[in-house]
């Protein structure tokens, strides 16, 4: 049996966009997850033994947190990033999820490369990368709260091995990102978060989901268990100045219509529906791509029965991004999808769509807040 592999999500984006406090918010609501950090800017966040304090998970510890004190990561991957890597998956018991949190100035793509590293991805598996936008900046014109503080970030920083202007790190960070989250969302109005949502749209090149939120406050599964390694490669290879290249999805920037306002981590909402066998991939691939966008649905998973199918199908949904394969065996539950997204979700119009039913459960569970989900 293939030993499986332990998650590591990325989240970069630039200095003051919140990348502490929505680390802060996973740690608090770690719910029994052994988490372990790599963080590439410690000693100006202040992420010490008071943040991992804040964690109720039994066997949060110093240990799971490793500093980066040697510059940029994305220019010392060799040097840093793989031998704290490696110092974390030699504990016992290793972290259940690592969380990688990059400098302000990091190009995500040699990065998200260096889990390809044999020894890396033997054990690793690149589970997404998360890229925080500062809402006001954006919505603007601009791209960071302080560019001044970020070019001075720049001039401390003797590692750093590359010069890409402010504008061009920007765009790399959004075309990497498998998720992108617009902080201080509760400091705009509607039109600005439009502003910004159009300031982001404009560099993309796939279909991704944009969550505004405010405080770091979001739901856990919205941002753990992505479950994205190939597309994160994928869209690592096209990122630095190739942004015309991906013309599998050169067209589709549209609006995301699953993200549209501010949301705290209480309105999050997630559901069971039991499925029926499904006609064809391409069928329920269409469907969830279709919920996704009338509904508001930011994920969806589980493992559902094919027609003439032996083994089951894995659906991994983030907004209208559609991902599948077939089981390698039988073992795990088959028929049930788990629906994540904004609590007032119509769940039994969503189930009757997909041609199933809402899951029997006390109806308080059916509309609950994720964000202590694990």
């Amino acid at each position: 049996m293939t030993p499986t592999r332990i998650p590591a999500t990325v989240i970069t984006g630039f200095l003051g966009a919140g990348k502490t406090t929505l680390i802060r918010h996973i740690i608090s609501h770690a719910k029994g997850k052994r988490l372990a950090l790599i963080v590439n800017e410690f000693g100006d966040v202040g992420m010490d033994a008071d943040m991992l304090g804040e964690c109720k998970a039994e066997g949060c510890h110093l240990d799971d947190i490793i500093e980066l004190a040697n510059g940029c990561i994305c220019c010392t991957v060799a040097d840093d990033f793989l031998p704290s890597m490696q110092k974390l998956l030699a504990q016992s018991p290793p972290p259940d999820h690592i969380i990688i949190e990059t400098s302000g100035l990091a190009l995500p793509q040699p990065l998200v490369q260096a889990f390809g590293w044999p020894d890396i991805r033997a054990q690793v598996m690149l589970d997404g990368v998360v890229t925080l936008v500062d809402g006001p900046a954006v919505a603007a014109g601009g791209v960071a709260h302080d560019v001044v503080a970020l070019e001075a970030q720049r001039a401390a920083d003797d590692e750093l091995d590359h010069e890409s202007p402010i504008d061009e790190l920007f765009k790399d960070q959004i075309v990497a990102a498998n998720l992108i989250v617009l902080s201080k969302a509760d400091q705009l109005d509607a039109s600005q978060i439009a502003a910004a949502r159009t300031a982001i749209e404009a560099h993309l090149t796939a279909p991704t989901p944009i969550i505004a939120v405010h405080g770091g406050q979001m739901a856990l599964d919205a941002i753990l268990g992505l479950d994205m390694e190939d597309e994160a490669h994928h869209r690592a290879q096209h990122s630095h100045h190739h942004q015309d290249a991906d013309h599998h999805h050169e067209h589709e920037h549209e609006h995301d219509h699953a993200h549209k306002h501010e949301h705290g981590h209480d309105e999050f909402a997630s559901f069971i529906i039991d499925m029926p066998v499904v006609s064809s991939v391409a069928a329920i691939e269409a469907q969830l791509a279709s919920i996704a966008a009338q509904h508001g649905v930011l994920r969806a998973k589980g493992r559902l029965t094919v027609t003439d199918k032996a083994l089951p199908l894995v659906v991994q949904a983030v907004g209208r991004r559609v991902d599948s394969y077939f089981a390698r065996d039988n073992e795990q539950l088959v028929g049930r999808l788990v629906v994540i997204g904004m609590a007032g979700l119509d769940a039994n119009r969503i189930a009757a769509q997909l041609g199933g039913q809402v899951a029997h459960m006390p109806a308080s569970e059916q509309h609950v807040a994720v964000n202590a989900s694990s």
